[in-house]
């Protein structure tokens, strides 16, 4: 079946008799924009390139670079279908949840205060040798964490929405966030995990802890985390924030147990070639007949 796809790479291969085009959607008529039956909308372009959809009253796939696919359920419409970029992001997101485990148990922000300062003070860091962790989202990325964290020898729990072989409940989180030197977040927002870690268990995790999101922002209720880090009692790292961008002068900005990171998860060097390969898998597959990839129950989320 005939396809014309808009994706900001016009030179990804697509299967033949099929049209691929990246013009400009502000510009293109309200014809052209008819013609689109695959949307695939600019990698971080928020809300603004999901709106496009609005235009395309032919539109059958909305498929996403991201993970996260929260803010594109408002603008899907009975008979199309939702695809995310699940795999995707897996390896970045994984590296910067470690990263920013490590400059903590490393004491990175520390030492470079004194640098900044032209100061030698010699103290013995932390590891994450044996450190207790649990990963809150059992999906592909919260699954590579878990594998490329086995190399510290850590003990890693991985969460889930319901309990499995090897995987928690995430009920279970709240009696057990103080058995864990770190938890990181890797789920959707939806629903459910909105305000998923509040003050109950954010008051409940361990001393020294950290709490780590590399997820959406308001898995966090902002309020609790900053009575919690004001306490001096527990840091966080976090990727994302709620609200997003982080307003200028945000108490968040000035806390010292803090780190903030812009949103930066996915969008590494890495991204394109494994973004470009999943699309002319996905591409390639629909051609086919076969079943779509990553495709999202957006009406049950």
């Amino acid at each position: 079946m005939t396809q014309t796809v808009w994706c900001q790479w016009s030179d990804i291969a697509v299967p033949s008799g099929w049209t691929i085009t990246n013009a400009d959607l502000d510009a293109m008529s309200p014809e052209q924009l008819a013609q689109i039956s695959i949307y695939v909308p600019r990698y971080m372009a928020g809300v603004k390139a999901l709106s496009y959809t609005e235009k395309m009253p032919n539109l059958q796939l909305l498929q996403l670079l991201m993970a996260g696919y929260d803010d594109a359920i408002a603008f899907m419409k009975d008979g199309q279908k939702l695809c995310n970029a699940r795999g995707v992001h897996d390896f970045s997101t994984s590296e910067l949840a470690i990263s920013m485990i490590l400059a903590h148990f490393k004491n990175h922000a520390e030492f470079a205060r004194h640098q900044t300062q032209g100061s030698w003070h010699h103290k013995t860091a932390g590891s994450l040798y044996g450190k207790r962790i649990a990963i809150v989202g059992a999906g592909s990325i919260g699954s590579k964490l878990a594998a490329m964290l086995t190399i510290f020898e850590t003990q890693v729990d991985l969460f889930a929405s319901y309990a499995r072989e090897n995987i928690k409940s995430m009920d279970e989180l709240s009696s057990n966030a103080h058995l864990y030197d770190c938890i990181v977040l890797v789920v959707p927002l939806t629903d459910k995990t909105r305000n998923l870690i509040d003050k109950k268990i954010l008051g409940s995790m361990k001393d020294g802890s950290l709490i780590v999101n590399v997820a959406r922002g308001p898995v966090i209720n902002t309020q609790d985390l900053m009575d919690e880090l004001s306490k001096g009692r527990i840091s966080a790292a976090l990727d994302v924030t709620d609200p997003e961008p982080l307003p200028d002068n945000h108490p968040l900005w000035s806390m010292p147990n803090c780190q903030i990171i812009p949103h930066v998860g996915g969008d590494s060097d890495a991204f394109e070639p494994q973004a470009r390969k999943y699309l002319e898998q996905q591409f390639a597959e629909i051609a086919q007949g076969l079943p779509l990839r990553n495709e999202i129950d957006w009406k049950n989320s």
